[in-house]
């Protein structure tokens, strides 16, 4: 069900009438806000299955199509997980398979399976923040960066966002200098994060462009990484979204980048 501001005028009136004196207290501790933020994102219901698709524009406004299947794990919430996605479509992509041992004390693991070639190709801790398969994406941004390796402030808090500010612990191993997100207030989505170069200029940008509640949980259904300095993006949506599907946890192994498992790749009922 999608989410509504107002259903009809009057309510719509109401609703805004009584949004002060029934809204929660704002968070003060940026940790919590943060927290929160991170579990809303990435950790609804112990597990989850969603169809996706990219749209790739370059700067010269030539599209890329990218189809995909994402299943994804928690083996702990807000702690370790597992990510799978299964490319279908375009026929030079079908069949890639990227896997992610998500880790909270560590470096994530990750791996490539390249059809073409049959190979599996382990993804270096230095390749994280890198093109997803020719996207705007990074390789990290698929199950999100460790709100450990950032220092984090909170700038403002606004009547619907929390505005944070984040800095790398390390420069060294990322490209941007700092960031600052939007948190949602009353869902925790981050909704608008931009990222700043050694010459403080926004030269990425995400964006969530759509929500809906499915089962019970606020979920992006569209989203967008651009580049503002070089007029390109990429846009993601999200369909099909299912979560507490009872995924097995030994189909988040490097046998199954060979051999698919189908059964959990159809959609519930097909």
């Amino acid at each position: 069900m999608k989410l509504r501001l107002a259903l009809v005028p009057t309510l719509g009136l109401l609703t805004m009438l009584l949004a002060p004196a029934t809204r929660a207290e704002p968070l003060e501790d940026v940790e919590a806000i943060v927290a929160r933020a991170n579990l809303a994102a990435y950790y609804a219901g112990d597990d989850g299955r969603s169809e996706a698709r990219m749209l790739i524009t370059d700067a010269q406004g030539r599209q890329q199509l990218r189809q995909f299947t994402v299943l994804r794990r928690n083996r702990a919430p807000g702690g370790d997980q597992d990510f799978m996605v299964f490319f279908s479509r375009p026929s030079d992509v079908r069949g890639t398979v990227f896997l992610v041992a998500k880790h909270v004390e560590r470096d994530d693991d990750r791996w490539l399976y390249l059809p073409g070639l049959d190979l599996v190709r382990r993804i270096s801790a230095g390749d994280k923040r890198t093109s997803f398969v020719g996207s705007h994406f990074f390789y990290e941004d698929v199950s999100g960066r460790n709100p450990a390796d950032d220092r984090h402030s909170l700038l403002e808090t606004t009547a619907e966002h929390y505005v944070l500010e984040s800095v790398p612990r390390d420069p060294r191993t990322v490209e941007f200098t700092r960031y600052v997100t939007r948190v949602d207030r009353n869902t925790f989505l981050p909704v608008k994060t931009e990222y700043y170069d050694g010459r403080d200029r926004v030269y990425r940008v995400m964006e969530v462009l759509g929500v809906e509640e499915i089962g019970g949980h606020p979920t992006v259904t569209r989203s967008r990484i651009s580049d503002p300095l070089a007029g390109a993006s990429t846009l993601m949506e999200f369909r099909y979204t299912e979560y507490d599907v009872g995924l097995p946890t030994d189909i988040f192994s490097e046998r199954f980048l060979r051999t698919p498992p189908v059964d959990w790749l159809r959609r519930s009922g097909e």
